[in-house]
């Protein structure tokens, strides 16, 4: 086995068997089986070494073409057994959940009326994890929580899944906001507005026929106490006439207000007279349904460690690392717009929103795919397929290289191929598109990267031309075609990373960089860099605002382990994707969003704070945040520590957007700083001409 390879499979296993399952706010889990399709992804008996690297099919003899990369067979979920402490609900354990909770005494009377919110593993204490051993130790007791709403009211439920009759336990509801949605009801609530007069008569006027619209539902955030007591939700509407992407044909001022609850239209805000729908002309993006171009071309995370290659020892790194909120504001605050302030977990359920990755255009053809298990909004398991891939990436980068020039008098070449080992998923929140990365490297870096894809949210509009816009109109954003303008809004991505650095107690270290002076005849030098380190010793102290002309690292080290030259081990996080929020600080949807605040957090340890925006976000005023947590401003120096980073976009729409915007993309880094005795690279050997396969297209049939 060659040695990037080897490496490679250490690193998955480290940092990643479920890394990947990088985690998200819903009832998104992946089922037990998990081990047995990852582990073939460096079968060399299994697909062929020829598939690793190359999306091309092979020749004869080397190799055999590959029409379809899915996985060779499809195991059943309906049979599958947790084996880990920290594996998710499983189809058997669903069900049970859904048999407990409909006997509850609470729900007995009318269990058709009970719909479930989120349903996930209640994980075992930390400590329990830590110290189970596989094959040694029974599995803890398996708890699930679920959220529910039963006649109008939310309820938090612990359920004992052990052997016996499964007790049912209140847990605390928090004092403000909703559970976010379920799938049924952002379907269900699609088709409320057809049921109002007032609507379909705005529609009459309009001279659009409701068979031509498509209505989506919007949260609305929090806006003060005349939307208390009531799960409210907005509906904005769409033409579909003559395009499938009716996000570009707007109906624009068109907004009705709906009781979640009871379906019912509260009220019909028609403030768009005189606006055109958008022409459906040249917006579609459906391959073949699209306008000629001039050429085409073709061709949850866990407990994870890393294993040092020195001594072979498994070493902690990270517990758990997940997705835990995304803030959406649009910047228009016109009656029509001002609400678009999402918050796409607690609200939508970004992991409820990920959708079967297409093999070949979503992962390459090498891939392997994980499947996953949701919960219907009445109890019901389902699975859905190709929820996550995995695979080798290599891009043709450099992990390191060195070349000697003859004037040493030394002819040396040598360099090492960067492969890394990448999982991916995709959710579609409505028009946007999310594409999460997981990437790990041969040095021990992590990479998480998002990116940002899809289409955009547009406003109709009575301009065709910039010409015709006054010098004091405000657009909110940019003419993008006849009609249509592409409204300015954030995206902020908030990470929770459990960090374990050789063991739960570490501490946050910010070393500064600032100018030093140097004193008169000291040197011919007038200055230089000096990196001072602070160790913080509360929450408060932690908490970072990036600023370019004050330079600093962040690290999470153990102070009580440290290298054979005495250096703490550690990770440091690299930042980029460094957008801030620009909101006033007592504006509404930056009171619910105060956890994009600073880029950086870092608290102890809480098995509860999981949620950056709150467990239940929706209508929530934003009083159980991160940003609230921190007020307490707990210690955290040589703690069990939770690494908070916000990556941040800032996004101005332009032409090139319009009708489907190209991904773009940014990341984040952890790195390791004096973690290794030295870099982890130097142990791998150079790729040789005898390691790759012979690849080529695969032939063309008629």
């Amino acid at each position: 086995m060659d040695h990037s390879t080897s490496l490679l499979r250490l690193i998955f296993l480290a940092l990643g068997a479920a890394l990947v399952v990088l985690v998200v706010r819903s009832a998104f889990r992946l089922p037990g089986d998990i081990d047995t399709t990852t582990t073939s992804l460096f079968d060399d008996g299994n697909g062929g070494s020829c598939t690793r690297f190359s999306p091309w099919a092979c020749r004869q003899g080397r190799g055999d073409p590959r029409s379809n990369p899915s996985n060779p067979r499809r195991p059943s979920h309906e049979s599958d057994v947790p084996r880990h402490p920290l594996d998710p609900l499983t189809v058997r354990e669903v069900n049970r959940v859904r048999e407990l909770l409909r006997a509850h005494p609470l729900f007995a009377s009318a269990p058709s009326s009970l719909f479930v919110h989120s349903l996930e593993l209640d994980e075992p204490e930390k400590s329990v994890v830590k110290s189970w051993r596989k094959g040694a130790d029974p599995l803890p007791p398996r708890r699930a929580v679920a959220v529910v709403r039963f006649r109008g009211e939310s309820h938090v439920l612990g359920v004992d899944l052990s052997e016996g009759d499964g007790a049912v336990t209140p847990l605390p509801v928090p004092a403000s906001g909703y559970p976010m949605m379920n799938m049924d009801e952002q379907t269900s609530l699609c088709f409320a507005p057809f049921k109002d007069e007032a609507f379909n008569a705005s529609l009459l006027r309009r001279g659009v026929r409701a068979s031509d619209v498509a209505c989506l539902p919007i949260s609305l955030g929090w806006y003060g106490p005349a939307e208390e007591n009531r799960r409210l939700i907005k509906s904005q509407c769409f033409s579909t006439e003559g395009t499938a992407n009716f996000y570009m044909r707007p109906i624009e001022g068109l907004t009705v207000l709906v009781d979640m609850d009871t379906a019912e239209v509260l009220h019909v805000s028609d403030r768009g007279a005189g606006i055109p729908i958008p022409a459906a002309a040249n917006t579609d993006y459906r391959h073949g349904h699209s306008a000629p171009t001039p050429a085409e071309a073709q061709a949850q995370g866990r407990h994870g460690y890393q294993t040092d290659p020195a001594t072979g020892e498994h070493r902690d790194v990270m517990y758990k690392g997940m997705a835990s909120e995304l803030f959406v504001p649009y910047m228009d605050p016109t009656e029509a717009w001002y609400f678009k302030t999402y918050m796409d977990a607690g609200e939508y359920g970004f992991g409820l929103q990920a959708m079967p990755l297409v093999p070949l255009n979503d992962c390459p053809r090498h891939a392997r795919y994980l499947d996953a298990v949701f919960v219907a909004a009445d109890g019901r398991p389902y699975v859905r397929e190709n929820m996550i891939c995995v695979f080798e990436r290599y891009a043709g980068d450099i992990a390191w290289r060195h070349s000697e020039s003859p004037i040493t008098g030394m002819d040396i070449r040598e360099s090492r191929p960067k492969v890394t080992l990448v999982a991916r998923m995709a959710a579609s929140v409505a028009n946007y598109d999310y594409i999460v990365d997981w990437e790990f490297q041969m040095d021990g870096l992590v990479r998480i990267k998002v990116g940002l894809s899809g289409i955009l949210m547009v406003k109709g509009t009575q301009y065709s031309h910039m010409n015709q816009v006054h010098q004091n109109d405000n657009m909110y954003g940019t003419l993008l075609s006849e009609n249509v303008i592409g409204v300015i809004h954030d995206h902020f991505v908030t990470f929770r990373l459990d960090m374990d650095i050789d063991g739960a107690d570490n501490s946050f270290v910010k070393v500064a960089m600032a100018r030093q002076n140097t004193g008169a005849g000291e040197s011919p030098r007038k200055s230089y860099l000096k990196a001072t380190r602070h160790v913080a010793r509360t929450e408060k102290d932690a908490q970072v605002r990036l600023k370019l002309y004050e330079p600093s690292e962040f690290h999470i080290v153990n102070p009580m382990k440290k290298t054979r030259v005495g250096n703490p081990v550690g990770y440091k996080v690299v930042p980029a994707g460094t957008a801030a929020s620009l909101l006033d600080p007592e504006d509404p949807p930056q009171k619910r969003g105060a956890f994009t605040n600073n880029q950086i957090w870092v608290t102890p340890y809480n098995k509860t704070e999981e949620w950056a925006g709150g467990l239940f976000v929706y209508q929530s005023k934003g009083e159980d945040t991160l940003a609230t947590w921190s007020e307490r401003d707990r210690p955290i120096e040589n703690k069990d520590l939770v690494l908070w980073y916000t990556l941040g976009f800032h996004h101005v729409p332009c032409q090139e957007d319009f009708p489907i915007m190209p991904t773009v993309s940014s990341s984040f880094d952890l790195k390791p700083v004096n973690f290794f005795e030295s870099n982890p690279i130097l142990g791998q050997r150079p790729t040789q001409e005898n390691d790759l396969p012979v690849c080529a297209a695969a032939a063309t049939t008629s």
